[in-house]
C-alpha cells in the first residue's frame, strides 16, 4: 500500500484567509492594477472555437473504435472538456461578458457546458464564489476533502486511487458536506444539457457520448492538466494555503495556474492575471510556486508529507472553536 501520510489531520489556523489583505496593501501601491478589472472580448470567441472544434472531432471519431476513442479522450478531447471546465471557472466570476450582463455569462455558461456532457456550469458557481469568500472554512469551502476521505486514502496507493477518482469526489463533495436546494437555473442547465446529449446519441451514437463523458471524467484525475486542483491549495509548505504555478499549460487553462494572483483580484480575467504578477512582482516572486503539474501529481502520491490532510481548515464562522 505505500507510505502512509505524516499528518493525522488538518492544519488549523485561526486567522483570516490571505487574499482581501493583500489584496488591500497591493492596491494601495498599484492603484492601476483596477485598469485590468473587468472582462476579456477576445474570451468568448476561443471558448467558441473550443466548443466547436469538439463538435468537429464528434464528427471525425462518430465511426472509430474504442481504443481509438479512449486515446484521442485522453490526449485532446479530455484537454479541450477540462479547458472548458476552466472557462466556466472564469465565467462564474463574470468573466464572459462583465458583470453589467450576468444573464449572458449564464446563458454563455450553458453553451461552454455542452461538450462537458454533464450540467456543471451554474452548480460551480454556488459553490466556487463561497470557496473565494470563505476559504478553508470547514463548512463553506467545499473545496476541501472530508475527513473519510483524508482517513481512507492515507496511503501511497490510497492517495493515488483518490487521484484517479477525484472527479467523484469533486462533484459530490457540495452535495454531501454542504447541500443547497437546486435553482431553477439549474434545472435549465440540466434539460439543455440532457437535450444535448440525446442529439449526440441520435445522430452519432452512444459511443460518441462515452467519448465526452470519459474525456471529462479522465482529464480531472490522473492527468497532467487535472494537476492544478491539487498544486492550487495543498500544503506543499506549512502556512502557505494558495499557490501559483507558472508553466506552459497556463496557455490552454485561462491562467489558472495563476492562483495566488486569482484570488487575490477575482475581477481581473485570466488573460491579464500576468500582468498582476509583473506589475506587483515583489508580492509574488518569493512565495512558495510550482513549474510542473505533473510534479505535483507525483509528489502529492509518493511524499507522505502531503495528502488530503494537507490543507488549511479554518472553524466555521459562528461555530465555537
Amino acid at each position: 500500500m505505500g507510505q502512509h501520510v505524516s499528518r493525522t489531520d488538518f492544519e488549523w489556523v485561526y486567522t483570516e484567509e490571505p487574499h482581501a489583505s493583500r489584496r488591500k496593501i497591493i492596491l494601495e501601491k498599484y492603484p492601476q492594477i483596477k485598469k485590468l478589472f473587468g472582462y476579456d472580448p477576445n474570451f468568448k470567441w476561443v471558448v467558441t472555437g473550443m466548443v466547436f472544434a469538439q463538435f468537429l472531432l464528434m464528427f471525425l471519431l462518430k465511426d472509430r473504435s474504442w481504443p481509438v476513442l479512449i486515446l484521442t479522450a485522453y490526449c485532446l478531447g479530455g484537454v479541450i472538456n477540462h479547458s472548458l471546465m476552466l472557462a466556466i471557472h472564469e465565467i462564474s466570476h463574470n468573466l464572459a461578458f462583465g458583470h453589467a450582463r450576468p444573464m449572458h455569462n449564464k446563458i454563455f455558461g450553458y453553451f461552454a457546458n455542452l461538450p462537458i456532457g454533464i450540467p456543471v456550469s451554474i452548480s460551480f458557481k454556488k459553490y466556487h464564489l463561497e470557496h473565494h469568500r470563505y476559504q478553508g472554512d470547514e463548512l463553506k469551502d467545499t473545496d476541501i476533502p472530508t475527513y473519510i476521505e483524508a482517513k481512507l486514502f492515507c496511503t501511497t496507493f490510497g492517495k493515488f486511487v483518490w487521484v484517479l477518482l477525484q472527479p467523484f469526489f469533486y462533484a459530490f463533495r457540495p452535495l454531501v458536506v454542504y447541500p443547497k436546494p437546486p435553482t431553477y437555473l439549474e434545472f435549465v442547465n440540466l434539460v439543455i444539457q440532457l437535450i444535448f446529449d440525446a442529439i449526440v446519441v441520435y445522430f452519432f451514437g452512444g459511443r460518441i457520448l462515452g467519448y465526452l463523458l470519459l474525456g471529462s471524467f479522465m482529464a480531472m484525475g490522473l492527468h497532467p492538466v487535472a494537476g492544478h486542483f491539487i498544486s492550487e491549495h495543498y500544503m506543499f509548505k506549512k502556512g502557505y494555503e494558495t499557490y501559483s504555478y507558472y508553466g506552459p499549460l497556463n496557455w490552454i487553462t485561462f491562467n489558472v495556474g495563476y492562483h495566488n494572483e486569482h484570488h487575490d483580484f477575482p475581477a481581473v480575467p485570466g488573460s491579464k492575471l500576468p500582468e498582476v504578477k509583473r506589475i506587483a512582482s515583489e508580492f509574488y516572486d518569493d512565495l512558495p510556486q510550482h513549474h510542473s503539474w505533473t510534479a505535483v501529481l507525483y509528489d502529492f502520491v509518493m511524499d507522505p508529507d502531503v495528502g488530503p490532510y494537507a490543507r488549511i481548515r479554518r472553524k466555521a464562522k459562528g461555530l465555537s472553536t
